[in-house]
Order: structure tokens, then C-alpha cells, then sequence
């Protein structure tokens, strides 16, 4: 069947949106890096650089959703929506929801860069599990940006599998900070602090398996689902 002129437009303007967006999860990917070595270099002008770059990362994700809204319209009045299957559709869909998961990761890394005068003001850097958690939630939006630039399905189910060791990691690192709290060697404020961190990584992870769940979603049609220890199979949605 020859696909027409309008839908093959549609098709590369979706392929260039793909591709900005890609390159707005590399950015994330780097901001978030930048705001742990900012908490752990006590380092206050790069968290003041994460702040700011936050705002260009915000701009991008407006535009980009805008971009999408007009892509759709012109599909529509251009009669190029008549050409398109399911699989540009899910490619749209994914665009804006992926889009709004990067720039929710985006703000808790400015969460993370927010607490590095807290962090500064003291003795010793965080304890060592937190920055085992903060590397390893970077390892994670790493493979994420990766597996939705080239819908990587392998990457996609590396970081679903990921998401039981991140939440280890923050029992694990919240425990020592209770701990540290009840026998007086961590103050308050301190552990307020480690606790809004720890919470805002979390939160990043979270956040990429969702981004997973979209690229097996646009890449095979199937959905994922989370149960209490685990993710499901890929498997048919429910009609």
C-alpha cells in the first residue's frame, strides 16, 4: 500500500521529536550526576548550575508538548491521521508521557541540589550508603535515556528489574539515619535533609521505570504491571 505524502511528513516530524526528547534525557541524565557530585564535592556553585539548567530543561519539556499537540493537528487537518497505525499512535503517546517523566526526574535532582548547603554545613559528607544509591539511580537514568533513544527493549526490562534494589537501598540508608538520629549523632535538621535526598532519588527511579514501561509499550504494544515484589511479563492490554 503506498503511504502518502502527508503520512510519511508526519512520520519524520515524530522521528525528530523522538530525537529532541532523546536529547533531553541525556541532559536530565547529566543534571542528575551533577547534583549528587554538587551534594558530595560540597560543591555550591555546581548545585547553583543545576538550579539553573532545571529552567532550560523546563523550557524544553513545553515545547516539546506543544510540539506534539501541533504534530497531531496537522496529522488531522492534513488527512495524514488516515495513514498512520497504532504503532505512530503509541509512538505519540509515549512521546508525552515520556516527556513529562524526564522532567519530573529534572526536579528532584534540583530537590537533591537544594540540600547542599545543609550537607556542606557539616563535618563529614552523607553516609556512604547514600551515594552508593545516588550512583546507582544514575546507572539507572543512564540505561533509561539509552532504552527509550533506541527503544531497547533489553534496557527497558534492566531497569524494571532494578526498581526492588532501589527501594533495598532506601530502607537500607533511611535505617542508618534513624539509627544515627537516635544515639545523637546526626542532628535533625541532618536527617531531614538525608531523608528529603534519599526520598527525591527514590522518586528519580521511579520515575525511569515508568519511562520503561513505555518504551516496551511503543516497542511491542504490551503493557507491564507492577505487583508487590515484582513486574509482570509483557502482556496484551486488557480490552
Amino acid at each position: 500500500m503506498r503511504v502518502s505524502a502527508e503520512t510519511t511528513q508526519v512520520r519524520n516530524l515524530i522521528d525528530a521529536l523522538h530525537a529532541d526528547l532523546s536529547a533531553q534525557g541525556h541532559r536530565v541524565a547529566g543534571l542528575i550526576e551533577r547534583s549528587v557530585e554538587a551534594l558530595w564535592e560540597r560543591d555550591a556553585e555546581k548545585a547553583r548550575g543545576v538550579i539553573e539548567e532545571d529552567e532550560a530543561v523546563d523550557r524544553e519539556d513545553v515545547r516539546i508538548e506543544k510540539e506534539a499537540v501541533r504534530l497531531l493537528a496537522h496529522a488531522m487537518q492534513s488527512g495524514a491521521s488516515r495513514g498512520l497505525g497504532e504503532g505512530d499512535v503509541r509512538r505519540v503517546m509515549t512521546l508525552v508521557k515520556v516527556n513529562n517523566e524526564f522532567e519530573r526526574i529534572a526536579d528532584m535532582g534540583v530537590a537533591i541540589a537544594e540540600k547542599q548547603e545543609v550537607v556542606a554545613s557539616l563535618d563529614g559528607p552523607p553516609p556512604a550508603k547514600f551515594r552508593m544509591m545516588a550512583n546507582s539511580v544514575i546507572g539507572i537514568m543512564q540505561t533509561t535515556s539509552r532504552a527509550f533513544e533506541t527503544n531497547d527493549l533489553a534496557s527497558a526490562q534492566v531497569v524494571l528489574a532494578s526498581d526492588a534494589a532501589t527501594e533495598r537501598f532506601e530502607q537500607a540508608v533511611l535505617r542508618e539515619v534513624e539509627e544515627l538520629l537516635a544515639s545523637g549523632g546526626m542532628s535533625v535538621d541532618y536527617a531531614l535533609a538525608l531523608h528529603t535526598i534519599a526520598g527525591a532519588i527514590k522518586r528519580m527511579a521511579d520515575h525511569c521505570t515508568n519511562v520503561a514501561e513505555q518504551v516496551i509499550y511503543v516497542a511491542s504494544g504490551k503493557i507491564v504491571r507492577h505487583q508487590v515484589d515484582h513486574w509482570t511479563a509483557p502482556q496484551e492490554p486488557d480490552v
